[in-house]
């Protein structure tokens, strides 16, 4: 019984802290939080901007992919690579 309420007032508290009107309107809430845990608050700022996460983004929460994409990162940030690049190649959904 205990578990039951405590269940319950976990999804009270989850589905109240973000208005369904407002989900659409604007991103934040929920998503933004994951995204700002997982991905640091340069993603979450451009989450919560409309821009959908890059697959790089996403292997960050796999241990050794994550270790191999910021050696990736690294690598082409030494080699001055520019958002304006980034864009031109993925396209503006994502940078």
């Amino acid at each position: 019984m205990k578990k039951m309420i405590a269940y319950s007032l976990m999804g009270l508290l989850l589905f109240s802290a973000v208005p369904m009107a407002d989900a659409q309107a604007q991103r934040g809430g929920v998503g933004g939080l994951f995204v700002g845990c997982c991905f640091g608050i340069r993603t979450a700022g451009q989450y919560n901007q409309g821009k959908d996460l890059h697959f790089r983004d996403w292997g960050r929460i796999i241990p050794i992919v994550g270790i191999v994409l910021a050696v990736w990162d690294g690598i082409q940030g030494a080699e001055g690579i520019t958002t304006s690049d980034l864009q031109a190649e993925y396209g503006a959904q994502y940078f």
